[in-house]
């Protein structure tokens, strides 16, 4: 599985998200750089989490108007995978890749914590490794992760199996509504969430929860 990892100003997670990677594949993904006007040729774009351009206007605002962004939505649009953690599902978002925005925490604090993540759907390139219903641990750390949509936007994005993750058993940190946390595009190639899957995916982390999205990704191409 050929991967690139696109970093930012301001981004911080992108050599957690690297590491991950080749942990997982085997191999190094490529580095590519926000200024940037065309990406490798991959099967996985990720946008990692932190916070570019200080989230300065709108966390991931800025961001999404970079060079770069041009790049992956004709990426996109041709069925290469995206994946925004974080600060990149914000990007998404404010790009028009994703429906819904990320506003501010409720309780208006940073939050960085372990929480529980319900497995919604189980279709996608990223989610089909997981059982249905699964419940996993995954580590957040944000301040702007509080997931909305208007009411008819909300309806399509249930209707059409566009949730991938639900915040479980009481864990949503930020208020985000129906305990959103990961949301997938119409098509099923782009997703977004806020927890970092990166995080856990070696027994030195405390756990290797998160690495079942990335071997999802992985043994999908694999057998293609």
């Amino acid at each position: 599985m050929k991967s690139a990892v696109i970093t930012f100003p301001g981004s911080n997670r992108e050599r957690d998200m690297m590491n991950a990677l080749k942990l997982v594949t085997g191999h190094e993904p490529a580095a590519v750089w926000h200024q940037d006007t065309a990406l490798p040729d991959v099967d996985l774009v990720v946008l990692p989490g932190g916070f570019s351009y200080g989230d300065y206007l709108r966390a991931g605002a800025i961001a999404a108007r970079s060079p770069v962004l041009r790049a992956v939505a004709e990426a996109a649009d041709k069925g290469t995978l995206v994946l925004g953690v974080c600060n990149g599902f914000q990007m998404l978002t404010e790009a028009g890749l994703l429906p819904g925005s990320l506003m501010r925490n409720a309780d208006l604090h940073f939050v960085c914590r372990e929480v529980k993540l319900e497995t919604v759907n189980t279709t996608s390139p990223f989610t089909r490794g997981f059982a249905l219903g699964q419940v996993w641990r995954c580590p957040v750390a944000h301040h702007d992760g509080n997931y909305f949509a208007d009411p008819q936007a909300l309806e399509k994005i249930e209707g059409e199996g566009q949730v991938a993750f639900r915040y479980g058993e009481g864990t949503n940190p930020n208020g985000s509504v129906n305990d959103i946390a990961g949301v997938l595009n119409g098509e099923g190639n782009v997703l977004g969430m806020m927890p970092h899957p990166e995080n856990l995916v070696d027994p030195l982390q405390g756990g290797t929860d998160g690495r079942t999205l990335f071997e999802s990704i992985a043994n999908l191409l694999e057998t293609a």
